[in-house]
């Protein structure tokens, strides 16, 4: 019962705030909705026992990517009192859109005949992450890392040769 109540409130505080970062015309205010946004999906996360990407979404996007929009938000000057000039699609467009998707998908979850499965015990799981990054998986893992490696120095010299030139 209690984890109930948990998860919707999580599940309110996501929504309420993604369509405040979808709705409002202030973009500090946007900036500052998104943090409720990631807080709720970190909330949803931990509620399901993904202990693992749970804190990946914390540090990922609460650490860093919300951090640094918060950063060039504050930075910028006068960026509160920019109006949106894109007035191409309207509000009630995008309501008429969103009703018929959300009818499709109540419709889908109606007509869904739902298993339930028995409710395994929550254990963490970065020791198993951990052991098959290390073990089965080393070689994909390696291959990753050296793309990003490679993405990371690419954008280096892109911005450097942009910066001279």
């Amino acid at each position: 019962m209690v984890a109930t109540i948990v998860f919707y409130a999580l599940a309110a505080l996501t929504v309420g705030s993604s369509c405040m970062v979808t709705f409002s015309r202030n973009i500090v205010y946007s900036t500052f909705a998104l943090l409720g946004a990631f807080m709720g999906v970190v909330g949803l996360y931990v509620l399901l026992a993904a202990d693992f990407v749970a804190m990946v979404q914390l540090l990922v996007y609460v650490g860093g990517i919300l951090v640094l929009t918060i950063f060039a938000v504050m930075l910028t000057q006068g960026i509160a009192d920019v109006t949106v000039s894109n007035r191409a699609v309207g509000l009630v467009p995008a309501l008429a859109i969103v009703a018929v998707a959300g009818a499709v998908m109540a419709y889908a979850i109606e007509r869904t005949p739902w298993h339930l499965a028995a409710r395994p015990t929550p254990a963490p799981t970065t020791y198993g992450i951990g052991n098959a990054f290390l073990g089965d998986y080393v070689l994909p893992f390696e291959v990753a890392s050296l793309v990003l490696l490679a993405a990371l120095i690419g954008a280096i010299v892109i911005s450097r040769h942009e910066a001279r030139g």
